[in-house]
């Protein structure tokens, strides 16, 4: 089978083209420049030189075809100025997924297609599998990766059945130090190099400098919300639609402890950048106000205003990986439930109105901010994702 690989520059690409090539398929190296711009990175001038360099040494040791393409034009207008306008609304965006979803299973798959692809594979910690239904149709699913520690499968849940038709995950099933050891055993030039930062194909980035691209700095004032406000006070037995609402905080609720350069450069349960000090607990952002450009905090991880039971996502952005289990208006599920990276998976109840979907957790969650992804699992299987609305 003719495959194309992704060839990032780092040691999980590189890996699973060696693993495809071992298992007889017909590979090419891939590698794609989606970023020209250096403005707020704080890794150095060059990092996709660098990484370009790498993934021209892997294709050598592994003596396969190498590609270059750029497609940072359609990265900026896809992922980038999304980036802004979400960052502009108030909102806080995972360019990660976009980036998977637009670039490297859209357009890099129209290139790897070129070139005569019948797969395309990344190094994502990740498994497919496929089967088909009593019509003879072909439904995939997106499982997460076989290391607990390394399972990116939320990165990839906005992905669609035509997308995971032609996706393959080599090492979805391995752990982290047997892919490094795999590299290292091969001498690849990646065996020993990090893993990659911050936004996807940017890197690092000092992100306030690298939002005043397009979002001018604006100075504001930060108002201390304390615990004991009533605003934070919710029965247990409200409705659904309630319980999902944000804390709606105004300057009157507290009092103005410092100042600020620009509310949408701040998001939910941020700890750091605010430059306010002597505090015995640290201060977290609670909420922002882009219109009037204020930013709320309070005092301790524990503050009741980074806590909510509920979220909502809006209709047309709720997205099933396979659109044969989706919920109709009425239906109610349970599933597992995370809200960003990493988080451990969370109890939740799923529920469809003509509103949109909400989704009720257990336990209070923290830190639900709006323009993140929700994703819901049934045991390993990613099922499907929402942009949360608030």
């Amino acid at each position: 089978m003719r495959v194309v690989v992704g060839l990032s520059g780092g040691v999980d690409s590189s890996v699973a083209a060696y693993l495809l090539k071992e298992q007889g398929h017909d590979v090419i190296g891939l590698f794609m420049r989606n970023w020209h711009d250096t403005i707020g990175t704080l890794e150095g001038d060059c990092q996709w030189y660098d990484d370009q360099v790498f993934a021209e040494l892997v294709a050598k040791r592994l003596d396969i075809e190498f590609h270059y393409v750029d497609l940072s034009e359609q990265y900026r207008k896809r992922v980038v100025d999304y980036m802004f306008k979400e960052y502009e609304l108030g909102r806080t965006p995972n360019p990660d997924v976009l980036c998977n979803r637009e670039i490297k299973f859209d357009v890099f798959l129209e290139e790897a297609l070129k070139l005569g692809a019948e797969r395309v594979a990344t190094g994502h910690y990740c498994r497919r599998e496929e089967w088909i239904d009593s019509e003879g149709v072909t439904h995939y699913k997106l499982l997460a990766g076989s290391d607990p520690n390394k399972d990116q499968s939320y990165f990839l849940c906005q992905l669609s059945q035509k997308q995971l038709s032609y996706a393959m995950f080599p090492i979805g099933d391995m752990l982290k130090p047997d892919v490094r050891h795999i590299a290292l055993e091969q001498r690849l030039a990646t065996a020993k190099r990090k893993d990659s930062q911050g936004i996807c194909f940017v890197g690092k980035v000092d992100l306030p400098v690298f939002l005043q691209q397009k979002l001018a700095a604006k100075s504001g004032n930060v108002h201390e919300i304390l615990p004991s406000s009533p605003r934070f006070v919710r029965s247990e037995d409200a409705d659904i639609e309630s319980l999902a609402e944000p804390y709606r905080l105004t300057v009157r609720d507290g009092k103005k402890i410092g100042t600020h350069n620009g509310a949408h450069f701040y998001t939910i349960g941020q700890r750091k950048g605010l430059g306010i000090g002597g505090r015995k607990e640290s201060l977290f952002v609670l909420a922002t106000d882009v219109v009037e450009n204020v930013v709320y905090v309070g005092e301790g991880d524990n503050h009741p205003g980074l806590y909510r039971k509920a979220l909502h996502i809006l209709p047309d952005e709720i997205h099933w990986i396979d659109p044969a289990e989706r919920m109709s208006v009425g239906d109610s599920r349970r599933y597992m439930v995370r809200i960003r990276y990493r988080q451990p998976l969370q109890r939740a109840e799923l529920r469809m109105t003509n509103k949109g979907m909400y989704i009720l957790f257990d336990e209070p969650q923290r830190g639900i901010t709006a323009g993140q992804f929700a994703a819901w699992y049934d045991g390993e299987t990613l099922c499907g994702s929402g942009t949360i609305s608030k």
